[in-house]
């Protein structure tokens, strides 16, 4: 079947060939790497009220400019490191989201000092496998879960930022720690048989 005819989850949108790429081979596949978690963590956060395409375009540059994610180059960011972030465009240039990006990368190391890696604790949350829904309109996808919940009041107990209930469950679904691809999406079957 061409990739044009495949179904896919309803809040894609279709035009955007980064967006449908993003779908097709990142959202939902089970992350199991701490500088792959960091990074997801990094640009939820960075999300926080606006949209994930937008996050999603400046990725490279977030790439580029947090050192490709190394979470113990980002804790040891100082002021003038934090400074250079806030005047580059290529990000999101806000002072909140960027200091809670270095603050998260100090407590990110503690949390992978307690747990062996940051990836045990967060998938110890949803018994080590992903949680599958069946969702079949836009309407059906939440928001928050009652998980999404204890995870973020944990985070937030530990001294993250940026980590609410709802950016919890948005950074849960990318790295596949539940299967939120539509009933009919043609990943759906795709990741369960993985």
């Amino acid at each position: 079947m061409a990739k044009e005819q495949l179904t896919r989850c309803p809040w894609l949108d279709l035009s955007k060939q980064d967006y449908v790429n993003y779908h097709d081979k990142e959202w939902g596949v089970p992350v199991h790497d701490d500088q792959k978690m960091f990074e997801y963590l990094t640009l939820e956060s960075a999300q926080a009220g606006l949209s994930w395409y937008t996050v999603l375009k400046k990725r490279d540059n977030y790439r580029k400019l947090f050192d490709n994610f190394d979470v113990n180059k980002v804790a040891r960011y100082n002021e003038d490191k934090i400074q250079a972030l806030l005047s580059n465009p290529g990000i999101i240039r806000n002072q909140l989201k960027i200091r809670a990006a270095v603050n998260n990368a100090q407590r990110f190391i503690e949390v992978q000092r307690e747990f062996g890696s940051f990836c045990q604790y967060m998938w110890a949350f949803v018994d080590h496998k992903p949680i599958v829904n069946h969702l079949k309109t836009l309407e059906d996808y939440p928001a928050t879960t009652d998980i999404s919940d204890q995870i973020s009041k944990d985070l937030k107990k530990r001294g993250f930022k940026f980590v609410g209930s709802t950016i919890i469950y948005a950074h849960m679904q990318a790295c596949g720690m539940v299967n939120d691809h539509s009933a009919d999406c043609f990943r759906k079957n795709e990741l369960n048989s993985n």
